[in-house]
């Protein structure tokens, strides 16, 4: 192909993404969903203009530098307080789990296509891999709790990295060409190199971003370009060491420098994920468009068979077994268990293993003569069928949990009522993301909707999530969330407008709980009258001040930057604890968080040890933060 034939290819594959990832947001689903069908139409099957022969023999170093960088940025975004939401299922999930789907997988592949085995575990390693490129966009318009968001992010990114080099292990079973060796020591020589490689980069990188001057006024964009090419050269100097082991020394990197405290992350998590969205729009769509539809539908029967015990059997006992004991709810456990859509390693590391039979077919027939002809040629067609049943089996898995889970991932989660109610505030300024930095510090969902571009912006980088648009609009309200929202808060700097808001989230959209922020104190009677809860600005700032004055110790405990003391109000559901007296609840409250108020059917009083707590009281906690969150759970597990 033409050097300008390939630019305009390249640049056509790049904008449909961009289109893409723009109707995905607009429609609330998966983009990859988009990528697929694009890669498809574009493809030898559909309009023909992507093709084998398109990037030549350069697709594979396209494919592993995208790669990186995709394993780099979902790596970087795993934090350490994320993964300490539910770290025992977590590390379930990337240990038990993934040897659960990788021989049941292995299993199921076997029975039903009647492969060789190694072929069977070739193709069960690749489908371990859930992996960052499918659960985060899923997660990104389905907003379950943290816990569960937290133990599918890590599930990804962990399985995207033991997957694929398990994949390169077994692989030497089924290719004539590869080398023999110890399975075992050949698999751990490769995440070692990875880790290894990860880790150097990332302290040299770390380093950098830390002492050394990185030019006044361009030092963001230098930290994004260092560590862009950090993510690049640990993926390179692993790769150069031992196949695939630049995945592991990707994540390893980007694992550690997402966790440090590095300088500009705020612009480098913004840069990293633009920059993730364009590669991996390119990669999904250029490896679906090399997909053959007589390979996908050969032997399709069996292969749907693969498919629905992948995601109806084999999915749900992992995860059953990988949340045992957790605080996961039924519902959540179920939702995760439909939840297992694979993604960028699987296709991109099947390709490039059929690539490779094929080419080693190729070879053993060009030197097939003699009394050994026919069996030479058997071997080759042998290989070229295998590449076909592990493009053609690992591409339908792919297809099918998109389409399905992915696309269907909200109407699962809404079904099973495992989205938590939103908290919208209307109101992107100081006062606006003060209130949901407390919110969500507490677990709530929150959602800040703003007009303006430059809090828009702010809320962002802050992590919050954004609806762009005047919140008077009911039409905003709902993009946000207004239909499932528990409370809204107006808190824009102008009156009428939180009024107009108020009266939309009360008439409109039925909201349980509806406050509003009275910047002019003239106006609090006026928003009452229409039975909007109404805080006054000044009148906020009046009880502020006499707390410090009157009450100057629990003031600042309960301001304390660090968060030390937290006082919650929580409704019972805990059928365990319905019946019984104060007296026996409160020693089953954590250390440091005692039960202050107690409300029922409206009447607050405090609590004597006789008074019994019934379902659908609410209990006021107040003690230390740490205490006060656990004593939540227990005394609401929902």
């Amino acid at each position: 192909m033409a050097a300008e034939e390939l630019i305009l290819l390249v640049a056509g594959i790049i904008a449909i993404g961009v289109v893409s990832q723009v109707l995905a947001a607009r429609l609330q689903v998966p983009s990859i969903l988009f990528y697929l069908a694009a890669g498809i139409v574009l493809g030898p099957e559909g309009l023909g203009y992507v093709t084998p022969a398109a990037f030549g023999d350069a697709l594979p170093a396209i494919v592993g530098l995208a790669v990186a960088v995709i394993v780099f940025e979902g790596a970087f975004h795993l934090k350490r307080e994320r993964l300490q939401e539910a770290p025992g299922a977590a590390i379930r999930l990337v240990t038990v789990g993934a040897v659960i789907a990788f021989v049941g997988t292995a299993v199921a592949v076997r029975l039903a296509l009647g492969t060789t085995w190694p072929l069977a575990f070739l193709i069960g390693a690749l489908l371990v891999a859930t992996g960052p490129t499918v659960i985060t966009p899923i997660l990104a318009v389905v907003p379950v709790r943290d816990r569960v968001a937290a133990a599918l992010e890590t599930e990804g990114i962990v399985n995207d990295v033991s997957a694929a080099i398990t994949a390169v292990v077994v692989f030497k079973l089924v290719n004539p060409g590869s080398r023999s060796g110890g399975l075992v020591a050949d698999f751990f020589a490769r995440l070692g190199t990875g880790v290894v490689a990860g880790l150097l980069v990332a302290a040299v990188v770390y380093y950098l971003l830390r002492y050394i001057d990185l030019s006044p006024g361009a030092a963001p964009r230098n930290a994004r370009l260092l560590v862009l090419a950090g993510a690049l050269v640990a993926y390179a100097v692993a790769n150069a060491q031992q196949a695939e082991a630049g995945v592991a020394a990707a994540a390893t990197a980007g694992i550690v420098l997402g966790n440090a405290d590095v300088p500009y992350e705020e612009e480098i998590e913004s840069f990293k994920g633009d920059l993730t969205l364009l590669v991996l729009a390119f990669v999904f769509i250029a490896l679906t468009a090399l997909l053959r539809v007589d390979v996908l539908l050969e032997f399709w029967l069996a292969k749907v068979a693969v498919v629905l015990a992948v995601a109806l059997l084999i999915r749900p006992l992992l995860v059953f077994v990988s949340t045992m004991g957790d605080r996961f709810t039924a519902a959540e456990r179920v939702f995760m268990g439909l939840l297992g859509p694979r993604g960028i390693i699987p296709a991109s590391v099947a390709t490039l293993f059929a690539v490779e039979l094929r080419a080693e077919a190729e070879s053993i027939r060009a030197a097939a003569s003699g009394p050994e002809q026919a069996e030479m040629l058997a071997e080759a067609s042998q290989l070229s069928h295998q590449a076909d049943l592990l493009v053609g089996t690992v591409f339908l898995v792919i297809l099918a949990t998109v389409v399905f889970q992915g696309g269907f991932a909200r109407q699962i989660a809404e079904y099973l009522d495992v989205i938590p109610m939103r908290v919208i505030i209307v109101g992107g300024g100081q006062v606006g993301r003060a209130l949901a930095t407390r919110l969500t510090d507490r677990g709530e969902n929150v959602v800040i909707v703003d007009d303006d571009e430059e809090a828009v912006q702010r809320a962002r980088s802050e992590g919050f999530g954004v609806e762009w648009g005047d919140g008077t609009d009911s039409d905003v309200l709902r993009a946000a969330g207004a239909e499932n929202a528990r409370i809204v808060v107006a808190a824009t700097g102008d009156d009428d407008a939180n009024l107009l808001v108020a009266q939309l989230a009360d008439s409109k959209f039925d909201v349980e709980s509806v406050y509003a922020r009275a910047n002019d104190p003239d106006n609090v009677e006026a928003f009452e009258d229409l039975g909007v809860r109404t805080i006054s600005s000044s009148m906020a700032a009046a009880w502020a001040i006499d707390n410090q004055i009157e009450r100057p110790a629990l003031a600042d405990w309960m301001n304390d930057v660090d968060r030390v003391g937290d006082v919650q109000e929580v409704e019972v559901t805990n059928g365990d604890l319905a019946g019984k007296p104060i007296s026996e609840v409160g020693p089953m409250l954590p250390e440091g968080c005692l039960i202050v108020l107690h409300e029922r059917e409206g009447e607050v009083r405090v609590p004597t040890a006789s008074d019994t707590v019934e379902l659908g009281d609410h209990l006021t906690l107040l003690g230390s933060h740490d205490g006060v969150r656990e004593g939540m759970t227990l005394v609401n597990p929902d």
